[in-house]
Order: structure tokens, then C-alpha cells, then sequence
């Protein structure tokens, strides 16, 4: 690891699939610093490389300046540009004889037995992904229903293309998909699937994974409390014994698509250095997630990182762009201001709380899970019982979902006071002009 403390630092290498303690630094970057990525895309690509570990392939993790155990690290999305001309996705079906008990994690050539081989391409479709040893088929995915989407040159607009549009891209795969020079995987176009031909859709690319480095090694895939279910009683190398053992998490694998330029994300620090990765960039979602995978894309991000001090979350924050918030936790107007005032002395209201947005990340084996695991940090950070946390989230606030099945973003216009005693006001007020 170079010592250099990098005002700027631009990252080109890429993890097989793991992240954690262990893995090589990518550099240091100073608190207050840029860091800029390119990275290829994640889910489709590495679930069919059976060499990984996980099913992403994100950034080695990059040290920060300052930042310790027990800090937090502000991120903000300064700018993320699609590099990507087409990519393929839609819902998986596993090869079961091509893993043991995690098909993202433990593969294995269903033939030799070879685990996680070294694979060859050899023409295209579902069974161009080839054991190096023996020849098989040796990926563990296929599509139950795919399509393939072509991008306009803006990237404003995507049209799922038909069989002679997937495979003219499936034989041009690595260029459409723009795969970084140190990418790892094999490119997803190459299986060409071709449902749902002539579909337009809009375009809105952001960040699927972005987080700190948990103090335990993860698959990237699964540093999240509803992916991380598949970890317990593992019997590959990352598995978890117990439930208790997943709240190493750093839950980086957000999948919200309001991880986008213009938005802060708030993250533990786990490690010294914090560790921050980046990948899993997407062209589009929907809310949840509903086939589990989106429009994967090679991609470049400009971020810039700072410190908040002995700020303790063992979760992430997400500031969001105010036009992503929902109506009622937006930041008050000054005529709502005026009229809250009002209402304070017709009511013999000595005081109207100041407040501003906040929202607090949740993630559980279930939406319900998530919800409560949301509850339970934002009543720690805040020092509030859970039906107060309730009855603010629902009078200003509310709860949305990043990813079925379980990552859910709880919003609440969180009193100032409370936001100074936790170091985070300076942050709120430069995300909301305040």
C-alpha cells in the first residue's frame, strides 16, 4: 500500500468479488479529497465468472485520510457517467450442479469439481462460459427471463432489442459493455437473451454498491442484512455461524437508486482507513428491485470523502437529492415556516422544532426486518424510543425500498438539535442549502 496522501486519487483495480479487511489498498486519499473510479459492471458479469468469490466486482478498497474506528465517512456523488453502450439483465435461474450451497459465492465446474476454475469464452450464449481444466459449462447462471437493452448516446434512454440486435452485441460484447482494462469478468451480453423486444425505457444511472470496509470478509454481494442471510450455516469460507454474526455488515450493497450525483451518503467506519469501495453502477431501477438485477453498466464516478469525528452508526445515512425525498420529509419552505409559527401561538406553542432531512438505511432478511433494523438504528443514533422513532417517521417521514427482499431507506425530518449533538448538522446543512 503506497503511504502517499493523494489530494485527487483515481482507482482502476478491481476486487474478485470480496471485500473486507484483507484485500489491497487501493491508495490513500485525503479527508476532504476526490476520488474518481471506473469500474465494470457488477451482479451479471461476475455471477458468471466462476472465479469469483461474490457476485460483484468492486473497487479495492481506498484508505481515507483521518479516518478511524468509530468515525463516519461522508460521501458525496458528485457525478456518475454510464460507459456502457448496451448491457443484458432480467430474472436468474441457477445451474444448481454448478455450486455448493451459495451459487454467488462457492462455484464450481459441475463436471471436473474444479472450485471457483479459470473459465474460457467459446462463442456466445447461456453455455459459452467454459472450465478451463475440463470444458464444461461452468457457470452457475442462466436467464429465466432476459432481455438486452441498447443505449442512446446521451444514455437518457435505453430499447430492449430482438435476436439479430442481442446477437450482433453478444459478439461485440467487451467493447459494448465497455469493460474496464483491469476488469476479471466475462461480459453478460454474450448470453444474448431478447424478451421483451422494443421496450423504451428512461435512464437514471447511480451507485448499487458504495460503502466502507467491514471489519470481517464479506462476498461484496452479500454485505447486507437480506443477502447475508445466505451466509449463515455456509459451509464455504465467508459463511457466518449465527444471525449475531451478520451485524459486521457495513451494508454497502444499498441497490437504493437514490445513490445518485447530487446525494450524500453517511458510512461506519469500521476499519482504520475506512476502506471505501465503489461498484455495482446501474443504468436504471425501479424501486425494489423486482427481478433482483437491473441494468448493470461499466461506469465512472467522481466522489468526494471527509471525516466526521467520533460519529458511532453501524449503518449507513442517505442525504438524498430534495426532489427524491417524499413531499412530507422535505425540508420546510419559509412559508411553511410562517405558518407553523402561527399555529405555535394559537396553540400556546412555545417553540417550532427545527428540523431537516434525514434518512436512516435498514436491512433484514425481510422488508419487516429491514423496517425494525431501520427503527433500531435510528432510535440508538438519536436516543429515541422506537414509538417516538414511529410516530416521527410517519408525521414526517416515512419508509421506502432500495431492494426487495430486505433494504429499506427511512426517512424523518430529524430535529436540529439532535442532528448538532451527533456532528451531523454541518453535513445536513450543505446537502440542503440551510
Amino acid at each position: 500500500m503506497s503511504e502517499q496522501i493523494q489530494q485527487e486519487l483515481d482507482v482502476d483495480r478491481f476486487t474478485l468479488g470480496l471485500v473486507g479487511p484483507d484485500q489491497e489498498w487501493a491508495g490513500t486519499v485525503a479527508d476532504g479529497g476526490t476520488v474518481r473510479t471506473h469500474t465494470p459492471p457488477a451482479c451479471w458479469g461476475p455471477m458468471i465468472t466462476p472465479e469469483f468469490r461474490g457476485g460483484h466486482e468492486v473497487t479495492r478498497p481506498i484508505r481515507v485520510e483521518n479516518a478511524e474506528p468509530g468515525d463516519a465517512l461522508v460521501v458525496q456523488i458528485k457525478d456518475v457517467e454510464v460507459t456502457s453502450v448496451a448491457t443484458s439483465t432480467g430474472s436468474m435461474a441457477e445451474r444448481e450442479d454448478a455450486f455448493g450451497s451459495d451459487p454467488f459465492v462457492d462455484h464450481r465446474c459441475p463436471e471436473c469439481g474444479t472450485e471457483w476454475p479459470d473459465s474460457v469464452v467459446e462463442g456466445t450464449g447461456e453455455d459459452a462460459i467454459r472450465c478451463a481444466e475440463c470444458g464444461a459449462n461452468a457457470s452457475s447462471f442462466g436467464f429465466e427471463f432476459g432481455y438486452t437493452v441498447a443505449f442512446d448516446e446521451d444514455r437518457s434512454v435505453g430499447l430492449t432489442v430482438g435476436p439479430d440486435g442481442a446477437a450482433d452485441l453478444a459478439e461485440r460484447a467487451d467493447e459494448a459493455m465497455a469493460l474496464p482494462e483491469n476488469s476479471r469478468q466475462h461480459p453478460i451480453l454474450l448470453y444474448k437473451p431478447d424478451e421483451i423486444p422494443g421496450t423504451l425505457g428512461h435512464l437514471r444511472p447511480f451507485i448499487g454498491n458504495i460503502g466502507t470496509t467491514p471489519s470481517v470478509a464479506f462476498p461484496d454481494s452479500h454485505n447486507a442484512g437480506d443477502f447475508g442471510q445466505f451466509l449463515i450455516g455456509a459451509d464455504h469460507d465467508w459463511g457466518l455461524a449465527d444471525e449475531a454474526a451478520l451485524d459486521a455488515r457495513t451494508d454497502g450493497h444499498l441497490d437504493s437508486n437514490d445513490v445518485r450525483p447530487g446525494a450524500t451518503l453517511i458510512c461506519p467506519v469500521e476499519i482504520d482507513g475506512a476502506g471505501l469501495y465503489v461498484g455495482d453502477l446501474h443504468a436504471n431501477q425501479g424501486d425494489g428491485e423486482l427481478s433482483l438485477h437491473t441494468t448493470d453498466v461499466s461506469g465512472r464516478t467522481e466522489l468526494e470523502v471527509s471525516v466526521i469525528k467520533d460519529l458511532d452508526i453501524d449503518g449507513p445515512l442517505l442525504l438524498p437529492n430534495e426532489s427524491d425525498l417524499p413531499d412530507i420529509a422535505k425540508p420546510y419552505t419559509d412559508a411553511e415556516r410562517e405558518a407553523g409559527e402561527a399555529l405555535a401561538a394559537e396553540h400556546h406553542v412555545d417553540d417550532v422544532v427545527d428540523a431537516a432531512p434525514l434518512q436512516i438505511i435498514g436491512s433484514g432478511a425481510t422488508i419487516n426486518d429491514a423496517t425494525e433494523n431501520a427503527f433500531a438504528r435510528a432510535g440508538t443514533l438519536f436516543d429515541m424510543s422506537e414509538g417516538e422513532v414511529r410516530a416521527r417517521c410517519t408525521f414526517t417521514g416515512g419508509v421506502e425500498i432500495a431492494r426487495l427482499p430486505g433494504v429499506v431507506q427511512l426517512s424523518m425530518l430529524a430535529p436540529m438539535d439532535l442532528l448538532e449533538e451527533q456532528g451531523l448538522a454541518d453535513t445536513v446543512r450543505e446537502q440542503y442549502d440551510r
